[in-house]
């Protein structure tokens, strides 16, 4: 018998097992289902298993029965991109080079989850080893979006994106390097935060960029994926960039719709005279819809934007280089060449292990670190990267927080833009400059475009201060109706 639980919010479904009118294995059996009916149609996960699942959910249910639920994720069935170490269930990274990786550690962020109480419903799809803007890198099946399964969900989180939109998972966890979360989170209009550098623990967390990555929530709503964040933020002694003051409590927040007091600065840069007519008539709506709950807005100047994507496509390159190094075919790797030479093993493995994109980052982020272009190219974007932070903090002297459109379009065709890597890497153009910066932001959903593809917000905040933009994210987002849309797949 099918039930309206997928599309529950967080605060219903927690009081529904306190109240003992669920069972945290039903829960998770309806959206085991529900993911069985859905996946391949949609090809959100690349791993579920169903024992795995119950069996956390009867653990849940033993202690629902004598204590109640511990956290508001106490029980709830949570979908993790797959490029986050989960112990004895397989973590591929969406690579040929990882299909068969089943890990021996827990990652810190997922180890907090099931601490809390939180069920594995599976792992999700994504662009192998995280690069990607559409989630067509995957080396096993593209994941497509669940309003329109021509188009894709946005990547490299796309499988989790997809999941949450499609009622597949209540939650999810994804990562962001240069919008990961929140460009997905856009265009499958959902909700998808990317914490301060330092919020969330790395360890874990198959390393692309280790100056960038985060591991962030993903949800339905504004105060469901505070709920999440909760759950697993702090500090970390296995992570050397954790923060020191990384906790983050939901109690805190005082979550008021209105915006009385605030100042919402507007980045000119971010609104140029190219930018898709649709995108810039949605924001310039909920612009208007923010200075009526009460927020002053203010246009500001963000001039280095423009070199933002040169520099993390600099940076991001240069570390996974560094990063991908360790995948050799020798230790817990697939491994091709076997009776050849050991330098033949590195070689026919990395080169069948690797899909076409992760190569092209490698080789350019080889190029920029070797002898001779080190200074040239690498350093250079170390210095801008610095130029782009000192651009926000003069910014956040004037204003609250920022706001510019999550994507520059809605949701492209499947294969429309994989032959083209350049544009591919234009989805990014607002989101890379706040990873570069560190800094806290989250995507929101703003209304539709021409062909009713969900866009996205983005709101920006000073470093570690997720309370503010979730509070300012919640003011807006009650105003609407925007995030209680699904689609019908």
């Amino acid at each position: 018998m099918a039930h309206d639980w997928q599309n529950k919010d967080l605060d219903t479904l927690h009081e529904m097992l306190r109240k003992k009118e669920i069972s945290s294995v039903e829960l998770t059996q309806e959206f085991l289902n529900r993911t069985k009916q859905t996946n391949e149609k949609l090809g959100t996960f690349l791993t579920i298993d169903e024992d795995v699942a119950l069996n956390m959910a009867k653990e849940a249910d033993k202690t629902i029965s004598t204590k109640g639920p511990q956290s508001k994720v106490h029980g709830i069935p949570v979908a993790v991109k797959d490029i986050i170490l989960t112990k004895n269930v397989k973590t591929t990274a969406a690579s040929q080079l990882l299909k068969d990786f089943v890990p021996v550690y827990e990652s810190t962020a997922t180890s907090r989850l099931w601490n809390h109480g939180a069920v594995l419903l599976g792992k999700t799809n994504l662009d192998e080893f995280a690069m990607g803007s559409s989630n067509e890198n995957s080396s096993f099946y593209p994941c497509k979006n669940p309003w329109d399964t021509t188009r894709v969900p946005g990547g490299s989180s796309g499988g989790s994106a997809a999941a949450v939109s499609a009622a597949q998972a209540p939650l999810a966890l994804g990562t962001d390097t240069g919008g990961s979360i929140r460009q997905p989170a856009a265009l499958c209009g959902i909700v998808g935060l990317k914490p301060s550098y330092g919020r969330v623990s790395r360890y874990g967390s198959i390393a692309f960029a280790s100056s960038l990555d985060q591991i962030g929530p993903m949800a339905k709503s504004v105060k469901d994926t505070a709920y999440l964040l909760e759950a697993i933020s702090g500090h970390d002694e296995l992570d050397s960039t954790s923060h020191a003051s990384a906790p983050f409590s939901e109690a805190k927040l005082s979550w008021n719709t209105r915006l009385d007091g605030k100042t919402i600065g507007i980045p000119k840069e971010y609104l140029p005279d190219t930018l898709d007519s649709a995108v810039r008539e949605n924001f310039e709506q909920s612009v208007e819809c923010l200075r009526n709950l009460g927020a002053t807005i203010k246009e500001v100047r963000l001039p280095h934007t423009e070199f933002g994507i040169s520099c993390y496509y600099i940076i991001a390159p240069a570390e996974a280089s560094s990063n991908l190094a360790r995948f050799d075919g020798i230790h817990y790797t697939s491994r091709w060449g076997e009776n050849q030479s050991l330098s033949e093993i590195f070689v026919q493995s990395r080169t069948q292990g690797f899909g076409a994109e992760v190569q092209r980052r490698i080789l350019l982020g080889t190029y920029v670190l070797s002898s001779g272009y080190y200074d040239a190219y690498y350093k250079k974007a170390l210095q801008v990267q610095q130029l782009i932070r000192q651009d926000f903090d003069q910014a956040f002297a004037e204003v609250d927080f920022l706001i510019t459109p999550t994507s520059p379009f809605e949701a492209f065709g499947l294969g429309s833009k994989s032959k083209d890597p350049l544009s591919m890497y234009l989805s990014d153009v607002f989101t890379v400059c706040i990873s570069l910066a560190g800094l806290p932001a989250i995507s929101i959903p703003c209304g539709f475009g021409p062909n009713h593809l969900p866009l996205g917000l983005q709101l920006i905040g000073k470093h570690m201060d997720e309370a503010g933009i979730l509070e300012t994210a919640y003011a807006f987002e009650q105003a609407n109706d925007f995030h209680e849309r699904r689609p019908t797949c």
